[in-house]
């Protein structure tokens, strides 16, 4: 067999002549200025694998990757660059930042040199990171130079620091009107609901939404675009129609709007969701869990509550502390007490020294009837943060009340001092020590309030008030005297006619003469002049022994006009026939309407007992009467009787039997 002739090798392909870096540039730029993020990237590998120590390539990979969100291979990109002692810290710091690494990314930029990009990104590191005074800082060394919509993010800051009021001041110094872009409108808004300026608020949102659909659509946006860019206008607006204008039917409406389209904003459609639920309070539980699940990032289940990757990072504290509450609230509304209690476990460490998750606690303990626990865990609290202590300890002294504790919930409410004299204060601590039997404390709560009124400076002065309360509190615990000065006092600064019918009528149980002396200054009831006072008393119908007062009390006086009304003539009584209205004799039976059984003389006929004695077959007695010739005719005839009236035997049935007729009531 001949040998296989062997096979030519194939002739290797050559190589592809080497496109110049000049021209691999010039794609790269028309890709980048395409947008084509992920073919810009491609090239610069190219221009990378020919020029490996290219800085220039590596910047503009480096920038193709954040732009296209590939944040991972752009941080390993400027890895890679490190190593060749090229300085990417910025980029770092905004890839840190990206991830939410903010710690990492405020020390990449410690390092970095102060210009103005540079400054930009740590300013916004530190509006995520909540620290605004350090923000604010950056934003006011910024204004020197002349940055594009800076006054935007300006804007924002202050709002976020509570310096809502200097937004307008802002403007006003950089000569720019706030609906010169939808933005900065939406922003001086929000300033606007900080300031309790709803109207002008709610108009600046429509201002707001109006320019922002001109411009975008100017810009060839798409509907939908437009729709996603305009959404937190829409919430904002819903939210003003809730809380502020008292308009809950129009934002519920609004925000199942938002919420079923579905936007790609997801910030938006998260505050619509929350804003929506805390609208509907117990209500709809289920369902507001349902929608709440839609936020929770999916791998880690509902479990722990953990939001999206993209919420997480766009949501501020704030907001994500609200969604967190209101998740504990409607897990404790729907009794899951367990996973309630472990969210609640969790808060201290994501929000520190906040209050919400303290209440939240406190709200689980008394959910599982720990009112004590409570109570205690709040007093902590309230130690160790007193600036925040003011809502911790209202809601120590709601707990403690609720929970028969009158004591404590007084001794809360009075750690408050900044709302220690407001009536409504006032009038709550009386009644928990009053409650509680500490009625020496309650007139010490009375006359302090009194005091501190009476030094008052204030229009709305609530002395008056106070003061009758006090003097109606101390009658009801028989303490006349100080009542009759406390309506002294009032006689003495007001004048008024009910504080000195109140002193009159409370004088009288203590001094009589008082009393008189001050009766003198009532002036007199029109109408009263022809009415005998005396006679008056001596009615039965006048009851003065317990110091009743006569009130409203109006003559009758009869119209001139109208015709006088016939008076009706005395008719003598009709008596029967033969009746004697001298000789009555005995009276009628009460109970003669009543039927005869249910009268109290009815006695029911006794049956004949003696029929039951009779024993054996029928015909029995009969026989017996033959053979016992013996046997009496007055004993024969009951023999009779009895075999007469004796029923023969039957057999017994499962059934039941026959129900008895009712007798015929006569």
């Amino acid at each position: 067999m001949a040998p296989k002739p062997k096979e030519k090798p194939k002739p290797s392909p050559s190589p592809s002549p080497a496109v110049p870096i000049e021209d691999l540039f010039a794609s790269l730029n028309r890709h980048i200025q395409r947008s084509e993020y992920e073919e810009a990237t491609k090239v610069a590998d190219q221009v990378l694998a020919a020029a490996p120590g290219d800085e220039d390539a590596l910047r503009c990979k480096i920038v193709a990757l954040i732009k296209a969100d590939d944040i991972d291979r752009a941080l390993s990109a400027i890895q890679a660059a490190e190593k060749r002692s090229f300085d990417f810290s910025l980029f770092k710091a905004y890839c840190l930042y990206r991830q939410n690494k903010l710690d990492e990314a405020l020390n990449s930029l410690n390092s970095q040199e102060k210009t103005s990009p540079a400054m930009q990104l740590e300013a916004q590191i530190l509006y995520r990171l909540g620290r605004m005074d350090a923000c604010m800082n950056v934003y006011e060394k910024l204004q020197r130079s002349k940055i594009e919509s800076l006054e935007i993010n300006v804007a924002a800051g202050l709002i976020s620091s509570g310096r809502a009021s200097e937004v307008q001041k802002m403007l006003d110094s950089l000569k720019i009107k706030a609906t010169s872009s939808f933005e900065l409108a939406y922003n001086v808004a929000y300033s606007l609901i900080e300031e309790k300026r709803y109207n002008d608020a709610e108009q600046l949102l429509l201002s707001a939404r109006r320019i922002g659909q001109e411009t975008l659509m100017e810009d060839n946006w798409a509907d939908e675009e437009i729709e996603i860019e305009l959404a937190p206008i829409a919430v904002q607006l819903a939210y003003v129609q809730q809380a502020l204008l008292g308009q809950p039917l129009e934002a519920m409406e609004a925000y199942k709007d938002t919420i079923k389209k579905n936007l790609a904003d997801d910030s938006s459609l998260a505050v619509a969701i929350n804003n929506l639920i805390a609208l509907r309070g117990p209500k709809d539980v289920s369902d507001s869990l349902r929608k709440l699940d839609g936020l929770i990032e999916k791998d880690n289940g509902t479990k722990n509550f953990q939001l999206t990757r993209g919420l997480d990072l766009k949501l501020s504290s704030k907001q994500k502390e609200s969604l967190y509450s209101n998740r504990a609230l409607l897990l404790l509304f729907a009794n899951k007490i367990a996973q309630a209690r472990e969210l609640v476990a969790a808060l201290p460490g994501m929000f520190p020294g906040s209050v919400m998750p303290v209440l939240l606690e406190s709200a689980v303990l008394v959910k599982e009837n720990k009112a004590g626990k409570a109570e205690e865990i709040l007093l902590q609290f309230a130690n160790r943060f007193p600036e925040a202590s003011k809502v911790v300890f209202l809601a120590r002294a709601q707990v403690a009340a609720a929970a028969g504790h009158l004591q404590v919930a007084a001794d809360s409410l009075a750690k408050v001092p900044d709302i220690q004299h407001m009536p409504a204060t006032v009038a709550t601590l009386v009644s928990l020590k009053e409650r509680a039997g500490d009625i020496d404390g309650a007139t010490a709560v009375l006359n302090d309030a009194i005091k501190w009124w009476s030094s008052s400076m204030s229009e709305n002065n609530s002395l008056d008030l106070i003061m009758h309360e006090a003097a109606s509190f101390m009658l009801r615990h028989g303490r006349e005297e100080a009542a009759a000065n406390l309506y002294e006092n009032l006689v003495k600064s007001h004048g008024s006619a009910e504080a000195l019918a109140g002193l009159v009528s409370t004088a009288a149980h203590v001094n009589i003469d008082k009393a008189e002396t001050h009766e003198k200054n009532l002036e007199p009831l029109s109408g009263l002049k022809g009415i005998d006072i005396e006679s008056l008393e001596k009615t039965s119908g006048a009851d003065v022994e317990g110091g009743g007062n006569l009130q409203n009390i109006r003559p009758y006086v009869e119209g001139k006009g109208k015709a006088k009304t016939k008076k009706k003539r005395k008719r003598k009584p009709r008596y029967p026939k033969g009746f004697d209205p001298a000789k009555p004799g005995p009276p009628p039976d009460p109970e003669r309407w009543l039927p005869k059984r249910d009268r109290s003389s009815y006695r029911p006929k006794r049956k004949d007992k003696r029929a039951a004695q009779v024993r054996g077959a029928q015909g029995a007695v009969a026989r017996e009467r033959h053979e016992n010739n013996g046997v009496s005719s007055g004993s024969t005839s009951r023999s009779q009787q009895a075999a007469a009236s004796a029923k023969p035997e039957q057999p017994s049935k499962a059934s039941t039997s026959k129900p008895s007729k009712k007798k015929s009531r006569k």
